[in-house]
């Protein structure tokens, strides 16, 4: 049995086990992310590695990051929230664990865990869309996961929505996850609650104001039945459709898969996004629509896939 090991690893924290060619994790383990020294970062991910390989029999290791990795796999180019800048993490790690290493961006690892294992299996051609706090992707087509010329395709959440729009942290304005993610959900909901306070009687209830309003509270209020919840899942809905059906004008997939924090709340919007994907793509009614699929794999698909990726290198 081919074993490696899979390693996500995120602003907060590093997940990582030993992941079989079914997607079964055999052993996982967190570890504590040193986001702010590059030099911690390589040396906690080694040891890490080290720990489950004293354990385990594996021939290769895949790192998923969150940041823009190059061409080769290997160097890590920007991380908006980790202090990685032209960082050759495959070659540190690698010499520290004398295993073979891969780094891939952390949603093209989840597109790739959802593909192969949870919810894109029997499909070739799968765009995967992580809804949190931004808005993530990863596409697959063919059954090859699509990485573009310089290793930094995918980043979906950047396509601009609204010309000279709401200012984006990558620079640009109008990017579709200011409109479409957790956040934008978030916004949406209190400026809901300052316009209809009396619309807004359970979110107001449990957020204490419209500034104390959390992420958690929207969703709550949502099932409660909270006319200003309901209205930010709405727009939410409309704005995950309209991006989702001007990508199906470009790639053709065979179905979407929605993911991320966000996708825990899929009851309260996926069905409005099939509705108005339908409504609103392009050739309707003389070509197969897409499915548009709720992830299976929750937070394991990203350390799954990075440890399946390492298997295919």
């Amino acid at each position: 049995m081919a074993l490696t090991i899979g390693v996500d690893v995120g602003g907060t924290k590093i997940a990582y086990g030993v992941v079989d060619e079914h997607g079964t994790i055999l052993e996982r383990g967190l570890r504590h992310s040193p986001a702010g020294s590059p030099e911690k970062m390589a040396l906690t991910i080694a040891d890490a590695v080290t720990e489950l390989a004293a354990r385990h029999a594996v021939e290769a290791v895949g790192i998923g990051a969150a940041g823009f990795v190059d061409e080769t796999r290997s160097v890590i180019r920007f991380a908006p929230n980790l202090a990685w800048r032209e960082e050759p993490l495959r070659k540190k790690v690698g010499e520290l664990v004398g295993l073979p290493v891969v780094v891939e961006n952390d949603a093209n690892a989840m597109a790739w865990g959802e593909y192969r294992f949870g919810a894109g299996r029997g499909e070739s051609h799968v765009v995967c869309v992580t809804v949190g706090t931004g808005i993530g992707g990863g596409i697959v087509l063919g059954g090859e996961l699509y990485r573009g010329r310089w290793g930094m395709g995918a980043e979906l959440g950047h396509m601009q929505a609204v010309p000279g729009g709401r200012a984006c942290g990558c620079g640009n304005s109008g990017c579709w996850e200011r409109y479409a993610s957790g956040s934008a959900l978030l916004m949406e909901a209190r400026n809901n609650a300052q316009a209809d306070p009396a619309g807004a009687t359970h979110l107001l209830r449990l957020g204490g104001s419209v500034e104390g309003i959390q992420g958690e509270h929207v969703t709550e209020a949502a099932r409660q039945g909270d006319r200003a919840a309901l209205a930010a899942f709405e727009s939410l809905a409309e704005w995950l459709a309209q991006g989702l059906a001007d990508m199906a004008a470009v790639l053709d997939p065979g179905c979407f898969v929605i993911g991320g924090g966000v996708s825990g709340a899929a009851d309260l919007f996926v069905d409005r996004v099939r509705e108005e994907f339908a409504a609103r793509l392009t050739g309707r009614g003389h070509r197969p629509p897409a499915e548009i699929r709720v992830a299976e794999m929750g937070p394991s698909a990203g350390l799954v896939g990075a440890g399946d990726l390492a298997r295919l290198r």
